[in-house]
């Protein structure tokens, strides 16, 4: 036997390894469903963090791509298929994401406007400063023509509106101030812009003056006549059930939450019990679940039917209807259609006789709304409701692995269990997401949970389901006041729990990388079989780890020239009391900061008078101008250093300063400043965000 060269032996740890790594991906086979809404999720994020709109031929390559890997997905071995298929998937969402963005295009206003305003009411709610706001289609405007007209204005209602109470379907007219919708006021913040994009929402604004009618809502139209459903039962609920608790009702039955006071609103947010104010999961499973059981066991009273026919699967065709009927009356929006694609699967399940709760239900959920609507994917009530369920799911499917364990506790005792467990898994899988969009985690969250979701499940749903059944015979006082006593309750809770001391931990907001890492390694570790699954703790706390050294900007200019902050000793200083205080309370949260923007002002970085603001950054001199007053103090030569105006320039001064006024700052848009090294680093909001088509 000829003895064989050293390289032509075989290399057996290589093999093995190779070995291993087939292996681990054949065990996976049973959980390839569960990757399939990751792989469009990760498609569809990357399409919306690209700085430069695709063209014609980045779509024509891609679904050339998808077509190839489809071919090579059928001919590749069972170890490559699916990594095959991911690669497809992951073009796929980026392809329904270009394509869902193509097809809302509308018409955005390119400029400022001031005039009288026409259009018909389709929506009725709050705006952040707690006024009425409308949302208008069949916009006309003065001296614009149709085509660069916004399909819809979302018009806010300042000043005495005593002369009409909106209605939906009514034609009226105002004078209002609209304005394109606004961009991120510092980069790399939430883009309004997109958005509105997506609501096919061509300008925003508000007006002071008398909203008028001038023409009647039409008659047949199947969503207006839900419209107008909707804000008639919020009204007749509102009128049985008084104060807070009546808007609180109305708030959960028909998704209208125009007359939820603004405190209210806040004390929900603090105990983190904002989640009984939307439509979600929650509720539609809960009143979908109390419609089951009424049907089953009603059905169950008639022993010719129960012998004969599937209840089970007729109270389940039931409460399907009603969660169909609970999705239109309120509004349809995008939390209460991602409850009701859930509870769908669920309820199809027990109609097929599958196990109606798992994971793959969960994914089969999210393949749907990612599928319909790709941008859903980056709003918090996406990523909050499915963290939740997936891990709820998956928290309760590994104690059914204990079940003989669990059958040794007193009965009594397990729905105690499931309570807290339910409350302590929610709260955690969801307060990543929570700070890092809304920069606060509720510290006593779990204890107003424990307190409030028992009775909103147990009390509060069913009274409501019992009084929309009895409300045609008007026999359904009792129902509504058992309703009301559940909603001051919880009420009352969310006002107790909000006021302890150190209710609110104030968050800083995390790097981009942070959510998307977490995501993935808390999603690895649930779904891999295996110990490889451990590796997704480890993106978990690399993620977090990351967040902890988070930085903010040494400086921030709004897009007005009307505010600047300067990161200081106690915090961020901002240049001025008033004005910009959107941009202003922005700011701050995503510092971590609980303060206010007059706080802020009084705050060691400004001197000088109101029109003439100076600070230090670094070695770097910072001069804020306010109005024309201002104006006089720049003078026709400036040094060193950066000059923010409100007030538009006519004539440049001469000098080595940079100088931004409201011209410049349009093309800009809002400007961050580090130091580094000595320097300052400057990011923009323009070169951030790129060219997309929803900017300006």
């Amino acid at each position: 036997m000829e003895p064989v060269a050293p390289a032509e032996m075989p290399d057996a740890g290589e093999a093995g390894r190779q070995g291993r790594i087939a292996a681990a991906l054949l065990a996976q086979r049973g959980r390839l469903l569960l990757w399939v809404p990751i792989c469009l999720g990760l498609g569809s994020g990357g399409w919306f963090a690209l700085r430069v709109e695709p063209g014609a031929e980045v779509y024509l390559g891609g679904a050339l791509a998808i077509l190839v890997l489809m071919a090579l997905g059928r001919w590749a071995g069972e170890v490559a298929a699916p990594l095959v298929w991911a690669v497809a998937l992951v073009l796929c969402g980026a392809m329904l994401a270009g394509a869902r963005a193509h097809s809302v295009a509308a018409p955005v206003l390119g400029f400022r406007y001031y005039g009288p305003v026409e259009g018909r009411i389709i929506e009725i709610d709050r705006s952040v400063s707690d006024k009425p706001r409308l949302t208008l289609d069949r916009v006309v405007l003065a001296d614009v023509a149709p085509h660069r007209t916004p399909e819809r204005v979302r018009v806010s209602l300042h000043g005495p509106q005593d002369y009409v109470i909106p209605e939906p379907g009514l034609t009226v007219i105002l004078t209002g101030h609209l304005s394109p919708p606004a961009g991120p006021v510092e980069p790399g913040g939430f883009d309004f812009r997109r958005n509105a994009w997506f609501e096919r929402l061509g300008a925003t604004g508000y007006t002071r003056t008398p909203v008028l009618v001038l023409a009647p809502a039409e008659e047949g139209r199947a969503g207006l006549a839900v419209f107008r459903m909707r804000m008639a039962i919020s009204a007749a609920v509102q009128e049985r059930i008084p104060g807070a608790a009546g808007a609180f009702a109305a708030a959960i039955l028909t998704g209208d939450r125009s007359a939820m006071p603004r405190e209210v609103v806040e004390n929900l947010r603090n105990s983190n019990l904002a989640h009984l104010l939307a439509i979600s999961g929650l509720h539609m499973g809960l009143l979908t679940g109390s419609v089951f059981a009424a049907l089953r066991g009603l059905l169950a009273l008639v022993p010719w039917l129960a012998l004969r026919f599937p209840i089970r699967k007729a109270a389940a065709l039931g409460a399907l209807a009603v969660g169909a009927f609970y999705l239109a009356l309120s509004g349809g929006a995008v939390s209460t259609m991602r409850a009701f694609v859930m509870v769908s699967v669920m309820l199809v399940a027990v109609i097929l006789e599958r196990r109606a709760i798992s994971l793959r239900s969960v994914a089969l959920a999210a393949t749907l709304l990612l599928v319909i609507s790709p941008e859903a994917l980056l709003g918090p009530g996406f990523q909050m409701s499915f963290a939740a369920t997936t891990a709820l799911v998956a928290a309760f499917g590994a104690l059914r692995t204990q079940r003989e364990r669990m059958n040794r506790l007193p009965r009594w005792l397990m729905p105690v269990l499931a309570v807290v467990l339910s409350s302590a898994v929610a709260g955690a899988a969801t307060a990543p997401y929570s700070a890092a969009h809304f920069n606060r985690l509720a510290d006593y969250g779990l204890l107003a949970n424990l307190a409030s979701v028992p009775l909103m499940g147990a009390l509060v749903m069913p009274a409501a389901v019992t009084a929309a059944v009895l409300w045609p015979f008007g026999l359904a006082a009792p129902a509504f006041w058992a309703m009301q006593m559940g909603l001051e309750w919880i009420l009352y809770v969310a006002d107790r729990v909000a006021g302890m001391d150190g209710a609110v931990t104030h968050v800083i907001s995390p790097g981009d990388a942070v959510l998307p890492l977490l995501t993935l390694g808390f999603l690895f570790t649930l779904i891999w079989c295996g110990r490889m699954r451990w590796i997704g703790l480890g993106a978990v706390a690399v993620a977090l780890a990351l967040w902890t050294q988070a930085s903010r900007p040494d400086a921030l200019i709004a897009d007005t020239g009307g505010l600047v902050g300067i990161m200081g000793p106690d915090g961020r200083a901002l240049s001025r009391p008033r004005g910009d205080g959107f941009a202003a309370q922005v700011w701050l949260e995503n510092d971590g900061d609980g303060g206010d923007q007059a706080s802020a002002a009084v705050r060691t970085g400004f001197t000088g008078p109101p029109h003439d603001r100076r600070a230090a950054l670094g070695d770097t001199a910072v001069r804020h101008l306010a109005g024309k007053t201002g104006l006089k103090e720049l003078g026709e030569r400036c040094g060193p250093g950066v000059i923010v105006t409100n007030v538009e320039v006519e004539t440049r001064p001469a000098g080595p300063c940079w100088l931004l006024d409201p011209v410049d700052l349009r093309a800009t848009g809002a400007v961050a400043l580090r130091i580094r090294d000595g320097g300052l680093e400057v990011e923009t909001v323009a070169e951030r965000s790129g060219q997309r088509m929803w900017s300006p």
